[in-house]
């Protein structure tokens, strides 16, 4: 194994009886996790400003302090406050300048649960938190309110309601699994998990979302990878913010499990003063395709309580979507979305490419500004049109077709005619 020669000094003042054999247990990892500001700047050698230790004291009080040695190794030291990694990892006593609009629970994750720890939010589709813990407590956490709290992890019993509401509801046919972060769990705890999700007729899918080949790669072993094979159709998501993250062993972790044949994504969070930079994030992207990994999202920043620091104004991800579509491979542009506030989902938010429409052509503009149109069919006749009943009944185990939202206006089995939002001042006077 060979091993640079910051992880041996930091191995070193962690434990000098089990330096170098140890550092790429993953167990290892966890049991010497750095929790307070004095061990961070004794691994490091770094002296902090005295002045904003009080306040910094205060934010790991609120919002607790976690970073792997291994992620730890990656700050640069000559100019950590500046580092990416460093303003990821690191509390911030901008943390306590909680926001107007920041919230407690930004995505109303809480009132969607229909069964504690299941958040029921799309039609098709359940996010279950099935571990509470984290490797490392990331300062932009959407669920900072979660974050050191020992409750905040279900019990097999606890667990067990919540397979049983996915058994009740047929309709669930793709299952999340989040936390904290799932690959935390036993290698036994993820494999009964993965089985009863599994044995579920209608759950066509299990996803695992989890940050550890980010900051934690080692847990990525042979015994996880083994499991992992078992409970086929099975897609793992992670989450990388910028491109010094992908080191050697990320993409040994990333190549273990796309050779192992699990589809692998990457959500990112655009973070002001870490990644909010078009070439920053083109290299992300690059580095992302390099390693099996297809980009999936780059999130706004959520609403969570603390992060007002991190969030960039709309207008910077459009720019970093200019700079990515048609700049580089259609497959390595993720999908810019922000997850609403107050549990509206994720909405696309993209450059506009249609100018504008007439009743036979579109007026569209490319990534160079070319304008160009393109002409609408003289004759059309829609074959399907009030057949989508028939169809998904003809369609091999397709659930009966539902439309709701815009996709109801659409539809010619509906009467709708508009959607109203209730109890607007027109309709309160209507109704006096």
């Amino acid at each position: 194994m060979v091993y640079d020669e910051k992880q041996q000094a930091i191995a070193a003042k962690i434990d000098p009886e089990t330096v170098l054999k140890n550092w790429k247990d993953w167990k290892w990892q966890l049991r010497h996790l750095v929790r307070s500001i004095a061990m961070f700047e004794r691994l490091l050698e770094i002296r902090l400003d005295d002045a904003d230790k009080e306040k910094l004291e205060e934010t790991i009080q609120r919002f607790p302090l976690a970073i792997t040695p291994y992620y730890l190794s990656l700050i640069d030291t000559t100019d950590y406050k500046n580092d990416p990694i460093f303003k990821q990892a690191f509390p911030s006593v901008s943390e306590l300048l909680v926001g107007e609009f920041e919230m407690r629970d930004p995505l109303h994750e809480e009132k969607d649960s229909p069964v504690p720890w299941i958040t029921h939010r799309y039609p098709d589709r359940v996010l279950f938190q099935v571990c509470g813990i984290c490797s490392m407590y990331c300062r932009h956490c959407t669920r900072k309110r979660k974050v050191g709290d020992e409750a905040a992890t279900p019990g097999r019993d606890e667990i067990r309601l919540g397979i049983e509401y996915i058994k009740k509801t047929p309709s669930i046919r793709d299952v999340l699994l989040s936390g904290g972060d799932p690959f935390l769990m036993a290698d036994d705890d993820i494999d009964w998990i993965l089985a009863e999700i599994q044995s579920i007729p209608h759950v066509e899918v299990i996803r695992i979302g989890t940050r550890t080949p980010v900051v934690l790669p080692y847990r990525i072993t042979d015994g996880l990878l083994s499991i992992l094979k078992k409970h086929h159709p099975l897609w793992v998501n992670t989450h990388f913010n910028h491109p010094r993250e992908i080191t050697e062993s990320a993409r040994q972790a990333l190549g273990k499990m796309a050779d192992a044949g699990i589809p692998l994504g990457n959500q990112t969070v655009l973070l002001a003063g870490v990644n909010d930079s078009p070439a920053i994030i083109k290299k992300l992207v690059h580095k992302l395709v390099q390693n099996r990994v297809r980009p999936y999202y780059l999130y706004q920043c959520d609403l969570a309580e603390g992060l007002k620091h991190f969030r960039t104004p709309v207008g910077k991800g459009v720019e970093i979507m200019e700079n990515l579509i048609g700049h580089t491979s259609g497959f390595a542009v993720p999908n810019y979305v922000i997850d609403a506030p107050g549990g509206g989902g994720k909405i696309r938010v993209m450059p506009n490419y249609l100018l504008s429409w007439s009743t036979d052509k579109v007026v569209l503009r490319n990534y160079e500004g070319v304008i160009t149109t393109y002409q609408e069919p003289e004759i059309y006749e829609n074959i399907y049109k009030n057949k989508e009943a028939e169809i998904s009944g003809n369609l091999e185990e397709a659930m009966e077709y539902k439309a709701v939202g815009i996709a109801k206006l659409l539809s010619d089995l509906d009467d709708t005619i508009s959607l109203i939002p209730e109890n607007t001042e027109r309709i309160q006077r209507s109704n006096v």
